[in-house]
C-alpha cells in the first residue's frame, strides 16, 4: 500500500444542485442533480488518489447505520481502497452540499459528528501504529469528533515520524495549533472555509500571510499552503515564500471538493517524486482543474497537466 488515509470524523456527504435556492422556501431537486458519496476530507483523498492508480488504506472511526452505508458506498469506489475502521457506538455524520451555479454560490451544511471515548481513541492509535507501517505516505486530513483531542493529528505525526513516513496534513486552525507541539508534518496546508485564523489569528495582509507561513517552515514543515481570498495560495518552502493564482475564472459554486482535489494531486506528485514547489504547483493546477465542473469526480492527470498552464506561480519573498 502506498497511502494510509486518516479520516478521524467520515461523512456520508449529500450534495443537491438548487439553481435559485431560496431560504424558507419548498426547493425541488432533480434525480440526476442529487447524489449520495461517502465523505470526510481523509476519505475524499482515498477515492481522488484511487482514480490515479495509487493504492490507500482508509482509516478512522465509523458507527452506526450511517457507517454501514458510508463503508458499503466507500468499498464500491475501488479495489484500490482498503477499509481500516475502528467502530465506535455514535453514529457517523451526514454533510449536505447545496451548489447554486445562477447564484454562484455553495451552502455547506456539516453535522458534528459522534462522540469518541477516550478508551476508543486509544484502541484507535494501536491500530494506526500497525497501519502506518504498511505505507510510504500518511494523509491526516479533516475535522475532529467529540472526546478526540485536538493535538491528535501530532500524536499520529509523532508515532509517523518513528517510521520515517511522509505526512501530509489539512486541518482547521485549533487542530494545527494543538498539533504541531507534538510534531510537525511535511506538509501542511490549512483548511481556512471556516475562518482565517492562523495559530489564533486572524490574518489580513499579505505581508501577515507571508510571514505566517515563513514562520511554519522555520519550526520544521517542508511545504505550507495558506488559503488566500479562497482561490489564491500563499505556498512556502525552504527556498522561499510564493503566491499562487488562477488565469481563468472561478464560480464559487464549484469550489466542492477542490481542496481534497488539491492534496491528493500533491500526494500524487510526491509519489511521482516531484519536489516541494512542484508538488504545490500540481496540487494547485489540480484544485483549478476540479473548479471547471460540478461534481465530486476529480480530474484527469491530464487535465491537470493542461491546467498547470492556466496558474501562475509569482514569488514574493
Amino acid at each position: 500500500m502506498e497511502v494510509l488515509a486518516v479520516c478521524l470524523n467520515p461523512a456520508l456527504d449529500r450534495e443537491f444542485v438548487i439553481d435559485n435556492f431560496k431560504i424558507d422556501k419548498l426547493n425541488i431537486v432533480p434525480n440526476e442533480k442529487n447524489t449520495m458519496s461517502p465523505g470526510g476530507k481523509g476519505v475524499n483523498v482515498a477515492v481522488i488518489l484511487s482514480h490515479y492508480g495509487v493504492s490507500s488504506i482508509a482509516t478512522g472511526f465509523l458507527g452506526g447505520y450511517v457507517g454501514n452505508v458510508l463503508l458499503s458506498e466507500l468499498r464500491k469506489k475501488s479495489t484500490l481502497i482498503t477499509t481500516s475502521f475502528l467502530r465506535i457506538n455514535d453514529e457517523t455524520r451526514e454533510n449536505i452540499a447545496i451548489a447554486d451555479t445562477i447564484n454562484h454560490t455553495l451552502t455547506e451544511i456539516n453535522s458534528e459528528g459522534p462522540t469518541v471515548s477516550e478508551e476508543d481513541v486509544k484502541k484507535f492509535i494501536k491500530r494506526y501504529e500497525v497501519l502506518v507501517q504498511k505505507v510510504k505516505v500518511v494523509v491526516i486530513s479533516g475535522s475532529i469528533p467529540r472526546g478526540v483531542p485536538n493535538s491528535i493529528y501530532g500524536e499520529l505525526t509523532k508515532i509517523a515520524k518513528k517510521y520515517n513516513k511522509f505526512v501530509f496534513w489539512e486541518a482547521r486552525d485549533e487542530i494545527i495549533t494543538d498539533s504541531i507541539k507534538i510534531a510537525f508534518p511535511d506538509v501542511l496546508k490549512y483548511d481556512m472555509r471556516r475562518s482565517e485564523k492562523v495559530l489564533g489569528n486572524i490574518l489580513s495582509t499579505e505581508q501577515e500571510y507571508i510571514k505566517a507561513a515563513k514562520d511554519f517552515i522555520k519550526q520544521g514543515a517542508k511545504l505550507v499552503i495558506l488559503s488566500y481570498k479562497t482561490i489564491h495560495d500563499f505556498v512556502a518552502n525552504e527556498d522561499g515564500v510564493w503566491k499562487f493564482s488562477p488565469k481563468v475564472q472561478i464560480d464559487h459554486s464549484y469550489l466542492l471538493g477542490s481542496g481534497d482535489t488539491f492534496v491528493a494531486a500533491m500526494v500524487y506528485a510526491h509519489l511521482q517524486n516531484k519536489c516541494c514547489l512542484d508538488m504545490a504547483r500540481y496540487g494547485y493546477a489540480a484544485a483549478v482543474a476540479k473548479t471547471s465542473y460540478l461534481g465530486k469526480e476529480p480530474p484527469s492527470v491530464g487535465q491537470i497537466e493542461e491546467f498547470l498552464a492556466h496558474i501562475t506561480t509569482e514569488r514574493v519573498e
